[in-house]
């Protein structure tokens, strides 16, 4: 019974994966740079946000900025965003060597492991897509619903 169920992967399959590692490989470090980036500029931000307040308190100008406080968390959601940004990647390069791996050595284990890292990847970024299309509709609603506010409050 066991020989029915077993699955084999023909040169064709054998190499569309391979190639797919590769290009998992190479999306997943650029990837990776990004995020560092993302850290760097948040660090940069930080500072140079914190060094903008601390010039205009210097400077006797009390202004009341109504972005100040915004500005105060762009570093903070800088580094937020890099956190969520790191799990696909991470799942994307995890797939992607433990492909290599598997297909060097002919190894029906090693492909399924790496697989399921393929399945994390996609299932965080179906999620993170359903996140942000809900966050987009209650936006737009709330939008709506202030215009109409404003547009009644005029009247």
């Amino acid at each position: 019974m066991d020989e029915l169920n077993k699955l084999e992967l023909n040169e064709l399959a054998i190499d569309s994966l391979r190639v797919s590692a590769k290009w998992s490989t190479f999306l997943s470090i650029i990837g990776f740079i990004g995020i560092g980036f993302m850290l760097i500029a948040a660090l940069f931000i930080g500072t140079a946000f914190s060094a903008m307040s601390g010039q205009s308190e210097l400077q006797g100008m009390q202004t009341m900025n109504p972005m100040a406080g915004v500005l105060k968390f762009m570093p903070l959601l800088y580094v937020l965003i890099a956190v969520i940004y790191f799990f696909p990647v991470y799942y994307l390069f995890k797939y992607a060597s433990g492909m290599k791996k598997a297909l060097n050595f002919r190894n029906s284990e090693m492909v399924a492991e790496s697989l399921v890292y393929l399945k994390s990847h996609h299932k965080f970024l179906g999620i993170m897509t359903i996140v942000m299309i809900s966050l987009y509709i209650v936006i737009i609603i709330g939008a709506m619903i202030f215009a109409a506010t404003m547009a009644s409050s005029m009247m």
